[in-house]
């Protein structure tokens, strides 16, 4: 590998790499190099339309991983002494992920991460539920070396594409980490923290946001600018925990104007497990739906309560009667009730990710 440099910043006018019949690509450095793996699951950023231009009406998880790297270039900013492995882990629209993925995709980071020639994986992700595979990644394995998601907004064959700037942005922060560890999101030269991070934006290219912590760094012309630390984060909950084929039914309710708990009733009836639900305000719930979750919560059902939108954390007051995720969403909140409900008597991330009296 290259010289590691003190400054946090990644050093430029790398040589060319070329493609070898092992799905990897090389920055030079022969058999020493530093390997980062690359994980394909499809989305937008390796989707492609049918009307060149069309931005909307694409079909996402079409372009293998490996063609995406190709497309990088021969001058792409392979930092010196990088190798780069690729494997297709799944190909679809992340709107559409399942828990077997999940499970599936958590146990390929994990076997990779243990390599000690590997310094980190990177993971091409779709953005839609980008925010809940990062979350459970985090949770589960919550791994001493970097894991880094990226994703695009624009399809592969765009006119103005920004997947492959964003996958040159994530593999300069696997190269390179300076200091920055776990479950990492690499999008429009911005770094999140895996746990913090949300899609904010149903289009534009600046999508994700991290409410009040911010982001931890930005990439500039293949520089790492770091502006704080990784927050701590609690034991890793391990692989096991996603070991069973059916997982906890778990659902995600709202409260909001006319809201009754006739929903609630239902999923009462068909055996749901957990309830998340999006509060309005500072985590307030409608008296109506908030007397069915607190029956629900009377039969031993799990209930979170969590922002319905925005920024920020819900301020809990002394009288609270619901648990609340603090500043989680509604979805991540939804994955961490999952996880709850599959190692039972797990409550460790009470403390330092999920606020209330829970």
């Amino acid at each position: 590998m290259g010289n590691t440099s003190t400054t946090g910043e990644i050093p430029t006018d790398p040589p060319e790499f070329e493609l070898d019949e092992t799905s990897s690509v090389s920055g030079g450095g022969g058999h020493g190099a530093t390997t980062v793996v690359v994980l394909g699951t499809g989305g937008t950023i390796a989707g492609t339309s049918a009307q060149r231009g069309d931005n909307v009406g694409y079909t996402a998880g079409q372009t293998p991983v490996l063609a995406l790297l190709e497309g990088l270039g021969h001058r792409a900013p392979v930092p010196p002494g990088l190798r780069i492995e690729s494997e297709q882990v799944a190909q679809i629209d992340s709107k559409d992920m399942t828990h077997a993925l999940w499970r599936r995709l958590t146990e390929r980071i994990a076997a990779h991460l243990v390599r000690p020639e590997v310094a980190a994986v990177l993971v091409t992700h779709g953005t839609d539920t980008l925010e809940e595979t990062a979350y459970l990644v985090q949770r589960v394995l919550s791994p001493a070396k970097p894991v880094v998601f990226t994703a695009a907004m624009r399809p592969a064959d765009a006119l103005q594409a920004d997947g492959p700037q964003n996958l040159l942005d994530a593999l300069a922060v696997a190269a390179r980490p300076c200091g920055l560890r776990g479950v990492l999101l690499v999008l429009a030269g911005k770094v999140w923290a895996g746990a913090e991070a949300r899609k904010v934006h149903p289009y534009r290219l600046d999508a994700f946001d991290a409410g009040d912590a911010g982001a931890l760094a930005v990439v500039e012309e293949g520089r790492l600018r770091r502006f704080r630390d990784t927050a701590e984060v609690p034991v890793a909950l391990g692989l096991q925990v996603l070991a069973r084929d059916i997982w906890p039914e778990v659902q995600i309710v709202s409260s909001h104007g006319g809201a009754d708990g006739r929903i609630v009733e239902l999923l009462l009836e068909s055996g749901v497990q957990g309830l998340v639900v999006a509060c309005t305000g500072n985590g307030t719930v409608h008296q109506d739906l908030l007397a069915v979750l607190l029956r629900a919560q009377q039969q031993g059902v799990s209930v979170l309560r969590a922002l319905r939108g925005g920024g920020g954390s819900i301020v809990c007051g002394a009288a609270e009667v619901l648990p609340s995720a603090g500043g989680l969403t509604a979805a991540q909140a939804r994955v961490e009730l999952l996880l709850r409900l599959l190692r039972p008597g797990s409550n460790c991330c009470c403390g330092c990710w999920v606020t209330g009296n829970g």
